[in-house]
């Protein structure tokens, strides 16, 4: 508050010295409530106030506030003065509506009126005091009642630079407040022109406005570009002398000129040919000045400096459309990236990330390659080893992937928390994008389940599983590859499922091998068995009864372990009933119906890779430049002529609470039957569902009345059992699966 002769209001000097000299909060609350008191008996029985003392009392209750206290009176002096003449009272009382009266207080329509009348008065000081209030509280209803004062002020010839500025940063608040309310079509062309007021405030200002304004309706504001193009001409050609009132330790203009290059990133590259020059002009220019000798040695020049700098390479990037300077952008991050500074070092590999997307520049990103691993290994920020992480992503392509995967999982072991998950994705998204042996790929993912298996989501080794049952050329090295993995002394519960999946399809292509026998291949899993969870020991379950079809000669040991206690009697009601259905379904079924029953999974349909969507998730940033990618890169390819099957797990997996590729069956009551072995009552009205058993029953259908007879179903047995079993849970969810592995 500018201090004003003969109006020291010695009252409240009083006040605030007796408050400071309280010894405690006791005595300054006694000494608070005795002032509300004296001030509401003046509010109240003293209706000859004069300004100046409406004025001291409203300031007491400012102070009063101010300590913590509510305050619940004084709302209709604080407005009566906004009527005053008087700076000093009016400013009060426009300090104390902005802080003490809520958005819907029923005085607003007091307020807005007094407001109007500011606006349309003469006195400069008092518009700009009315602007600040407006901005300050800035609700729909001020929007709605003054969204066509602001824009005349704004515009009018009249108006002096100073309420300008204000009327445009009035309006960007209740743009911001009430988007709804304000509709400034109709002023659009006339506010495009303030970017070329004489006036460096207004404009910078204006641009503040302008950008808002653009990202609602960018085709109204389109004439923009030109102006914004030879605005920021004419900064960056200056001298620092010439720009004397806006210069920031030797650089013109800075926060005008990020403000101007942010604005331009909201359009594609001018078309008109003489502006599209002239703002490669501006951009090489700013490129060029980044490389001469700093002109002052404090921090604040080079953050200034570089401040226009990352924002000139951000419109490069958003511009795409120039190979010069998309190489002379990366050559300058470069730079960047072994600064001693940490925040340009986080900027320049963020900002490589996008340059690493355009099919201009992603070769010049890729020869720091080394320099990006040495920053993953020995940054101290995690921030920026984040950021090391994802331009290893994105600069990945099929001549560097086995390297940066390689360098990926050295890191992983070492990797802070917060980033291993994110890290495993990629690990996985980039193994299976730009594998050229699906070897290569199957030992990616296994080292991947070793290294960091509490991070590997479910995604992850379903989408192996998927594959290496898709690709025929693969199954044997994977059974081979996760039996080896299974033997070691701590073994992650992941790479036992995958075992227990992969090794139940096709432990037969390595049963030749006395080392990898089907008892061997059988013991080794059951080893692990009272080590899972239930969901683990679920697909186990389903692994045995498997081996039972490729391994007639491990059936009684197979048999031995379902009819055990531990499963029969199992307190889990899926192992139970899962134990009972398998022992009962290889026992008393002849080896026909074993063997088609417990057929191979069915090849998988070519969807979306579900990992990928998964990260998107995780990170909407990499989404964007996912889509953004223009570079003539191979599609996500593990060979040179065929794409890769992706399945969309989400939809796969119908995960209930700790999904894993096991079937969802129906807890059985106590008296049921589950084969239908005994004399069965009238079958309940149960409908398989289409998705998974049809070709189950058809099975059973096939052999009529006699065969199920001679195989040990009675006719009901047989009507029992198929309503019993429903298989729901396949990993295909194809209507022609008969597989149980899931």
């Amino acid at each position: 508050m500018p201090a004003v002769k003969g109006d020291g209001m010695r009252g409240l000097a009083v006040f605030i010295s007796d408050i400071r000299n309280c010894k405690s909060k006791e005595a300054e609350i006694k000494r608070i409530n005795k002032e509300l008191a004296n001030v509401r008996s003046k509010f109240k029985g003293d209706k000859t106030l004069d300004g100046y003392q409406k004025k001291k009392y409203v300031c007491k209750l400012l102070f009063i506030f101010l300590l913590g206290h509510d305050i619940d009176f004084g709302h209709m002096e604080a407005v009566n003065l906004l009527s005053s003449n008087k700076y000093t009272e009016k400013q009060i009382g426009y300090l104390f509506i902005s802080v003490l009266v809520s958005a819907n207080n029923e005085l607003i329509k007091l307020v807005v009126q007094s407001i109007k009348n500011d606006l349309f008065g003469r006195n400069p000081i008092h518009i700009c005091l009315a602007l600040q209030c407006i901005a300050n509280i800035g609700n729909k209803e001020m929007a709605e009642k003054l969204h066509d004062d602001i824009p005349k002020l704004l515009v009018s010839g009249d108006t002096i630079d100073s309420v300008k500025q204000s009327a445009a940063l009035c309006l960007l608040r209740l743009l911001r407040q009430a988007p709804e309310a304000m509709q400034m079509g109709e002023w659009s062309a006339r506010l495009i022109h303030l970017l070329n007021d004489q006036h460096m405030g207004v404009v910078t200002a204006a641009t503040s406005l302008i950008e808002s304004l653009v990202k609602r309706n960018p085709e109204d504001y389109k004439g923009c570009v030109s102006l914004a193009v030879s605005r920021l001409s004419r900064i960056v050609t200056s001298s620092y002398t010439d720009l004397q009132d806006y210069t920031y330790y030797f650089v013109p203009a800075p926060w005008l000129s990020v403000k101007l290059l942010r604005l331009l990133q909201n359009y594609s590259p001018p078309e008109d040919a003489a502006v599209r020059t002239r703002l490669t002009e501006c951009l090489e220019t700013i490129l060029n000045k980044a490389q001469e000798p700093p002109k002052a040695k404090k921090i604040q020049h080079s953050n200034a400096k570089n401040a226009v700098l990352f924002e000139a390479i951000n419109l490069i990037i958003h511009m795409d459309s120039d190979p010069n300077l998309l190489v002379r952008a990366c050559n300058q991050l470069g730079q960047f990236l072994q600064h001693r500074e940490t925040n340009l070092r986080y900027l320049a590999l963020e900002s490589m990330c996008l340059l690493a997307t355009s099919e201009f520049s992603h070769e010049a990103v890729k020869k720091h390659q080394e320099t990006v691993i040495t920053a993953l290994k020995t940054e101290r920020d995690v921030s920026v080893r984040q950021r090391a992480v994802d331009l290893l992503y994105a600069m990945c392509d099929r001549t560097n992937a086995e390297e940066i995967v390689a360098e990926m999982l050295s890191y992983l072991e070492t990797a802070d928390y917060s980033i291993r998950e994110e890290m495993v994705l990629k690990v996985a998204i980039l193994a299976e994008k730009y594998a050229i042996d699906y070897t290569w790929y199957v030992d990616t993912i296994l080292n991947l389940i070793r290294i960091a298996g509490d991070y590997v989501s479910e995604e992850v080794w379903y989408r192996v599983i998927q594959i290496v049952i898709n690709r025929d050329d693969v199954q044997g090295y994977a059974a081979k590859t996760v039996f080896e993995a299974l033997q070691a002394p701590t073994c992650h519960e992941n790479m036992v499922k995958v075992g227990g999946y992969i090794l139940g399809e096709f432990g037969n292509l390595i049963a030749g091998d006395p080392r990898s026998s089907p008892a061997v291949q059988f013991q080794l899993l059951h080893s692990k068995f009272h080590l899972c969870s239930s969901s683990t020991k679920g697909l186990l379950l389903s692994t045995y009864v498997k081996f039972i079809n490729l391994f007639p000669e491990i059936k009684p040991q197979i048999h031995e372990v379902l009819r055990s206690n531990n499963q029969l009697r199992n307190s889990d009601v899926e192992l139970q009933q899962r134990a009972v259905e398998y022992l009962q379904l290889s026992s008393v079924t002849s080896t026909d119906v074993l063997a088609t029953v417990l057929e191979e999974m069915p090849p998988f349909p070519e969807r979306e890779s579900s990992i990928l969507a998964k990260l998107k998730k995780k990170k909407p940033a990499i989404e964007q430049q996912g889509e953004a990618k223009t570079s003539p890169r191979p599609k996500a390819q593990v060979n040179d002529d065929e794409s890769v099957p992706t399945v969309p797990l989400s939809n796969l997996m119908q995960q209930e609470s700790a999904a894993v590729p096991a079937p969802a069956l129906v807890a059985p009551a106590a008296s049921t039957d589950l084969l239908g072995l005994s004399t069965p009552a009238a079958p309940a009205q149960n409908s398989l569902p289409t998705s998974g058993g049809g070709l189950l029953v058809d099975v059973f259908d096939s052999f009529g009345s006699t065969a199920a007879t001679q195989n040990g179903f009675t006719p009901g047995a047989d009507e029992g059992f198929k309503k019993q079993r429903t298989w729901t849970n396949c990993l295909c969810h194809s209507a022609s699966c008969h597989a149980i592995f899931c």
